[in-house]
């Protein structure tokens, strides 16, 4: 029986050799914006990986759209020259397409890394202003964001826009837009961080009318043989939070903008959230959303077994998977999942070596 993981899918203009994604995750590495070394080695290394798609990590749109002080962003010509170096390494490398998100992190910016403990910067750490659709603190001891007005909205609508104008550039395949783990599209979706009375405000429909303004302003400037996807959430896991139809409903009206898939995921629009997590617990959001809305949906959290994976694709609750930390803890996971299921993965000539059926170490490394 064929494997369904590691069949092709297409995508927009661009073919997926695997129905396997690598999740965008941030390295918080960067130095005002600009990739340096430690990008070098990471986005090479993960594009041998075997995976059918490397997303780059949320990147930032604006200075202040960032996270922390050492966010990705695409904001400059430095940002994207340094983007450039790093990318020309990977292309040299491996044929895997190459995506990336881009992100507007709004009350959530201005933060120390999690390393550092996440919290807000403090005073003596060069904070910055930051922005939301309402002057909602995301958490206790968070500074007070900036409720955005008209002009501070078209701002951002534009910074999204010239972004994805970069990423033309720069030759990347698609283009996933950042509209949930409690950033700012995912704040003006949400009725626990939007307070608005005006048109962005009170209804789904209005709730939805800034994510969708960005949305329809990248699917203007992206060229139509590239990707576009969305990440999406599908509940804030709080009693009068965003749920699955929040989800549903962004699918369907990117699906009619011209979207190529969503990526469904939840949480992190407020800290004191009790998420549920174990393996695949977000499966049945994705499996609704893409019932209900008809478009590629892509399924991600704790799917880190080949064998599960298989499970999400063959069984229909998905399109396609994409992990996170699975690929840090082994780089080579499309490998092995391939050898696992009995599917073929492609090895660059150095590492042919170590393919199973020219190594016989590899049953030792790899007991099943």
């Amino acid at each position: 029986m064929t494997c369904k993981l590691f069949t092709p899918i297409q995508l927009g203009g661009i073919t997926l050799p695997n129905r396997i994604a690598i999740s965008p995750m941030c390295q918080y590495s960067a130095d005002d914006g600009c990739m340096g070394d430690w990008h070098a080695m990471h986005l090479p290394n993960l594009a041998l990986s075997g995976a059918g798609l490397l997303v780059v990590e949320a990147t930032a749109v604006t200075r202040e759209a960032r996270i922390t002080h050492g966010c990705v962003g695409l904001y400059s010509d430095h940002n994207e020259a340094a983007m450039a170096r790093v990318l020309a390494v990977c292309r040299r490398i491996s044929k895997m397409p190459i995506g990336i998100q881009l992100a507007h992190a709004g009350r959530k910016a201005s933060a120390r890394t999690p390393w550092a403990g996440g919290a807000a910067l403090a005073a003596t750490e060069s904070p910055w202003p930051t922005q939301a659709p309402s002057a909602i603190p995301f958490g206790d001891d968070w500074h007070a964001p900036q409720a955005l007005d008209a002009a501070g909205m078209k701002r951002i609508v534009d910074a999204f826009a010239q972004a994805a104008v970069r990423t033309v550039r720069l030759g990347l395949d698609a283009v996933e837009l950042h509209a949930a783990h409690g950033y700012l599209l995912h704040q003006f979706m949400s009725p626990l961080a939007n307070h608005r009375t005006d048109a962005y405000g009170g209804s789904l429909e209005n709730r939805l009318r800034f994510p969708l303004e960005v949305a329809a302003a990248l699917r203007e400037v992206l060229p139509r043989d590239k990707c576009l996807g969305a990440r999406i959430t599908a509940s804030d896991w709080m009693e009068g939070g965003a749920g699955p139809e929040v989800a549903v409903a962004l699918a369907r009206a990117l699906k009619a903008l011209g979207y190529d898939y969503v990526c469904v995921s939840s949480g992190g629009l407020v800290p004191a959230a009790k998420i549920v997590a174990g393996p695949g617990y977000q499966l049945p959001f994705a499996a609704q959303v893409k019932r209900e809305a008809g478009i590629a949906t892509r399924a991600v959290g704790m799917i880190a077994d080949p064998a599960q994976a298989e499970n999400v694709i063959a069984s229909g609750q998905a399109d396609m998977v994409a992990l996170g930390r699975a690929f840090l803890d082994d780089p080579r996971w499309g490998w092995h999942a391939a050898q696992r299921l009995g599917a073929a993965a492609d090895y660059p000539p150095q590492y042919l070596r170590s393919r199973p059926d020219l190594w016989p170490g590899a049953r030792l490394a790899r007991p099943q």
